[in-house]
């Protein structure tokens, strides 16, 4: 793996000025907690899993990562700062059938 000396960029700073949640946002917020099964979210540190069905290929990967790991958050309240290992999957989906599939279990501790 290469390494840079850089201080990653958040989100938060790389936009200046207040950011409004769009109303496709908010609605999504809504859908998605009506349709998460509680889910018992284990202590320490997580490791979590998501795979993005899109219809459209052309669709960027990270592009849905914080919006739903934020809904995931907020329906199974925790602090998404406690995930040390994300893994993201992008696959094809038919049109209409896109979808998430996702998994958050304890880190096991490791020697990284």
């Amino acid at each position: 793996m290469d390494k840079i000396s850089i201080k990653p960029l958040s989100v938060n700073k790389a936009y200046s000025g207040k950011r409004t949640a769009s109303k496709y946002y908010r609605k999504f917020k809504v859908d998605i907690a009506k349709l998460l099964r509680p889910l018992k979210v284990p202590d320490g540190n997580l490791k979590v899993s998501i795979e993005f069905g899109f219809s459209n290929l052309g669709s960027d990967i990270d592009n849905p990562v914080k919006t739903f790991l934020d809904s995931l958050q907020a329906k199974y309240d925790f602090n998404d700062n406690r995930i040390y290992e994300l893994n993201v999957t992008k696959l094809k989906a038919k049109k209409g059938g896109e979808y998430i599939k996702f998994k958050i279990e304890a880190l096991e501790h490791s020697s990284k």
